[in-house]
């Protein structure tokens, strides 16, 4: 079974960093590709970074770009987002997510969330 379990959220003041980690399991980790998103309250959930392909390659959202890093180790089964410089406006749930190939069918997969606050 798909388990993706996100940590590492809290409270932080502008300008603060934080990290996540997104522990996986029940799957290949290393085979597919992963990403990290974000719910602002009373807005749509967005894609924040992603790591896709062979060479993982790294896909930001403009609004993070410079400030946010993405990066896995598939040895421990694990996902982390740096967070560096953060913003009021990175204040949301974070949740990571991953799509998996279960007989032919992309099925997608979510964690329970982080709640990150971004606040003086």
């Amino acid at each position: 079974q798909v388990q993706l379990v996100e940590s590492g959220g809290g409270l932080v003041q502008p300008g603060g960093s934080l990290r996540l980690s997104c522990a996986a399991s029940g799957f290949t980790f290393s085979n597919y590709a992963m990403s990290w998103n974000r719910q602002a309250p009373g807005k749509g959930r967005e894609l924040v970074a992603a790591l896709t392909g062979a060479r993982d390659t790294t896909t930001y959202a403009d609004s993070v770009k410079g400030r946010f890093t993405i990066s896995r180790d598939n040895a421990l089964n694990t996902m982390y987002l740096q967070m560096n410089d953060l913003k009021p406006e990175d204040t949301a749930v974070y949740y990571c997510s991953t799509h998996v190939n279960r007989r032919g069918v992309w099925v997608p997969y979510w964690g329970q969330g982080t709640q990150v606050t971004v606040s003086s």
